[in-house]
């Protein structure tokens, strides 16, 4: 494709066996030959895949070893037995126990820096909560949590659930097909303006895959689509972060996600004063970015990244 990004900095593909999972592992970097630093991890976000962070890693000027995951249900990460093991929904709570074997398998118990976007930030974020001891500094790129829930919500959540498990069973529950690598990253050009041309190309053929009929699809279980059956519990989460012992990063894009998510329901300033429960915690704005500030600004946010794991 013309106009493709050229990677600088050349990634390598594993897959470990975890929890029943055929777990794909983008690593950068050699885990011997790097600098004295920890080591760096990397999540994605939902509907994401680890090589989006390829532009950042990239942008990079410390010699580490970088890891990330392709979450369950997400890129080439898939069930080892799909007969067996197929799902109609996907539970939190299940990225969490993948992040603490995913640890141990790399690092044992050393503590790592870690770095979350989006669904990725609010996995780190309680994940460092539960684990304080593993994580040397914590990173959070637009993990803002959920708009609290309230009991009241409870039977209508489920009520919502049952039905959309029950479209998903009929087959009503899917990810369109594209025709075309072109047709995708214009799919990625329409959900982030910002991205360039060349990385939005780049990136589509890391985000799809084609299939026998020159087939574009989407590397992520349609399963997805199906909302959590769980209210989501602010005081809960709060009480989590409390417990988390890294310095903390909260960097913010400069245009407001969650207004245009959740309206007057879940604001800036209600996340912020949620994050003051953290002891060491700073937040950064980056400035000409979206939701998605890796693709828009990678430099960028690449210098603040490393500004920060670097302070003492």
């Amino acid at each position: 494709m013309k106009n493709m990004y050229q990677a600088i900095k050349t990634s390598s593909s594993e897959f470990i066996t975890l929890r029943n999972q055929r777990y794909h592992v983008r690593t950068w970097g050699n885990k011997e030959n790097a600098q004295h630093a920890k080591p760096l991890v990397l999540l994605h976000g939902w509907m994401d895949v680890a090589a989006s962070f390829q532009f950042v890693v990239d942008a990079l000027s410390v010699d580490r070893f970088v890891i990330a995951p392709d979450w369950r249900g997400f890129g080439l990460t898939k069930s080892i037995d799909l007969a067996k093991n197929s799902v109609d929904h996907f539970l939190f709570a299940d990225y969490l126990g993948d992040l603490d074997f995913l640890l141990k398998h790399y690092f044992g118990e050393a503590a790592v820096d870690l770095v979350g976007h989006s669904m990725g930030g609010n996995i780190s974020m309680i994940y460092s909560g539960v684990r304080p001891k593993r994580i040397n500094k914590l990173i959070n790129l637009e993990g803002f949590g959920m708009a609290s829930s309230k009991p009241a919500q409870a039977a209508t959540k489920y009520a919502k659930w049952l039905d959309q498990i029950g479209e998903f069973h009929k087959g009503n529950v899917t990810l369109r097909p594209y025709k075309s690598l072109a047709e995708v990253a214009n799919r990625l050009l329409k959900n982030n303006p910002r991205i360039s041309l060349d990385k939005a190309h780049w990136l589509a053929a890391h985000w799809a895959q084609e299939d026998s009929h020159g087939m574009w699809h989407i590397l992520g279980d349609p399963a997805h689509k199906i909302s959590s059956v769980h209210l989501y519990r602010s005081d809960e989460a709060s009480e989590i972060h409390r417990l988390i012992t890294a310095p903390v990063l909260c960097v913010i894009a400069e245009d407001d996600s969650l207004q245009k998510w959740f309206g007057q329901t879940y604001k800036m300033n209600e996340f912020i004063e949620r994050m003051k429960v953290i002891e060491r915690i700073e937040f950064h704005q980056l400035k000409d970015t979206g939701h998605m500030l890796h693709h828009d600004q990678p430099l960028a946010l690449a210098q603040v990244i490393e500004s920060f794991l670097e302070k003492n």
